[in-house]
């Protein structure tokens, strides 16, 4: 690839900011950020600070900002740092703007449209390469360089060089596969079972059951991903356990707050709307939609009883957990393995 190589991120969010701080530590790219903010794209380009969401850590001098989405034309690589909720309506409204060699990289955790994946849909509207980057990633540790891997997902294997180049002697570590579909479920996935994770914690502050959660909760993700078309062993990179770990143990997550919002009574109808919860979507799309579609048995899985507290307004959520454990396990032989 050519040097400067010109790097867009669309969004002048938290991971966005992040990452472009991560990459602009090289002179060999040019770092821009793509806002529809006036105020954070004065930020940084005057005080070097984005205000919104960093106010107290200075970016690098070389980070520029912009409100003219016409510079997405000459990038090299652009980042899609906005809601998953937006992002395809995004391309699809700009879609003249992508110059067909441009790399496009997908941040976004959730579904696009039709409860297909974002690059699925992407794939629809152009025909550039379509990048999945995914894994534990809280955007303010990523920022102040703390070691992080990442998922680099692309149907073809040729682009794997270009993000080991990218980020080489950056504090991100990357790992690579062929498995998109599995990538982006994987992303989706960690969201719902962090929920679980959470309201589990919030009845029994217990290493012991803790640990039996987490691994009924990986083998149900690596089954739903050989059923939905991504592969097993997925799962085992950044973008699997790695990001449900994160997500499911730590109480910077949405998702695991949620979990523990319900468990102890607390949940709402006016949480339930007013915040982003990217489990509650993701359990509801997969139970009602997408396991219908392939005949796919969810009575038995831990996500069908999530499904359950959030849909039947009677539920007990004193019984949870013990209904959880009644759950028979996953048969071994469903899986097609390595």
């Amino acid at each position: 690839m050519k040097h400067p190589i010109k790097i867009c991120f669309v969004g002048s969010g938290a991971i966005s900011t992040a990452f472009a701080q991560v990459l602009s530590m090289s002179k060999k790219h040019l770092v821009e950020i793509v806002s529809i903010e006036p105020d954070v794209v004065d930020s940084i380009n005057n005080e070097h600070v984005n205000n919104k969401y960093f106010p107290s850590i200075r970016l690098h001098e070389g980070i520029t900002a912009t409100r003219d989405l016409h510079s997405l034309e000459s990038a090299d690589i652009i980042f899609f740092g906005i809601p998953s909720t937006v992002t395809v309506d995004f391309v699809e409204l700009n879609k003249d703007l992508f110059d067909p060699q441009t790399i496009l990289v997908n941040l976004a955790k959730g579904f696009g449209k039709e409860d297909n994946t974002i690059p699925e849909c992407i794939e629809k509207i152009l025909p550039n390469p379509i990048i999945s980057f995914k894994g534990p990633s809280f955007a303010r540790e990523i920022i102040n360089l703390v070691p992080t891997g990442m998922t680099v997902a692309s149907k073809s294997s040729k682009y794997f060089d270009v993000f080991k180049e990218l980020f080489e002697g950056t504090s991100i570590y990357l790992d690579f596969t062929n498995d998109l579909v599995g990538t982006e479920l994987s992303s989706i996935l960690k969201n719902v079972y962090a929920i679980i994770i959470g309201i589990v914690d919030a009845h029994y502050n217990s290493p012991n059951l803790r640990s039996l959660v987490l691994t009924k909760s990986i083998n149900e993700m690596r089954y739903l991903l050989s059923r939905f078309g991504g592969k097993e062993r997925t799962v085992f990179n950044y973008c699997g356990f790695g990001d449900f770990s994160l997500t499911a143990l730590n109480d910077m997550s949405r998702n695991r707050t949620l979990g523990l919002l319900i468990g102890k009574g607390f949940f709402t109808d006016y949480i339930s709307e007013k915040v982003v919860l990217e489990g509650k979507i993701a359990t509801n799309t997969f139970v009602d939609k997408i396991a219908r579609k392939r005949n796919i048995r969810t009575q038995e899985l831990m996500l069908k009883e999530l499904y359950q507290v959030f849909n039947d307004k009677n539920y007990d959520i004193t019984n949870f957990v013990n209904r959880l454990l009644a759950a028979n396990p996953i048969k071994e032989d469903l899986f097609t393995w390595f």
